[in-house]
């Protein structure tokens, strides 16, 4: 296949424009790959200098924290376990006690008393219920005429102001 020389001349200088160009990227890769490792050297030095002594400080502190809070909690158990167990100790009995068969008869007289108890029919009110809504609705008719009574602009309530007469004056 034929090229014409301008072609041919087109194709040198891009192979020579692709050559510069990959050896400048090779030179930007290059200095890229220094600039990668001087930090992570820098790195390595910051957490060696700033962030282990504060790493080591916080664990010291919270460890020694909670041995203390171990303590705490173990002195309180001493002193809440008896409790606890006493009162495991009666529910485990009441529990037992509750098989017997004298008890769960007694039981079952209970609830059947109870249930007689709250199936009593409520007593039916009386006039004295209805004399005292009367009552309440009389006693808000009164507060609330009151208030309109307070409240309203009556012109006729006003006092206007004196007018100085000018004959009195003259004495």
């Amino acid at each position: 296949m034929e090229m014409s020389r301008k072609r041919e001349r087109e194709l040198r200088r891009l192979k020579r424009q692709s050559a510069e160009l990959w050896e400048e990227q090779k030179e930007v890769l290059d200095h890229a790959s220094k600039v990668a490792l001087e930090a992570g050297k820098q790195a390595r030095y910051l957490g060696r200098e700033e962030f282990a002594p504060r790493v080591r400080t916080a664990y010291a502190s919270g460890r020694a924290t909670a041995r203390q809070m171990g303590q705490t909690v173990g002195a309180k158990a001493r002193d809440f376990m008896p409790g606890v167990t006493g009162s495991i100790g009666a529910m485990m009995a009441t529990l037992e006690a509750s098989k017997d068969p004298r008890v769960q008869k007694a039981m079952a007289k209970a609830r059947a008393s109870a249930m007689r108890a709250n199936s009593v029919d409520k007593q039916s009110s009386g006039p004295g219920r209805y004399i005292l809504i009367a009552v309440g609705v009389v006693a808000v008719a009164g507060i609330a005429y009151a208030a309109w009574q307070t409240l309203r602009a009556d012109d006729e309530m006003w006092v206007a102001d004196e007018v100085e007469d000018e004959s009195l004056d003259d004495l």
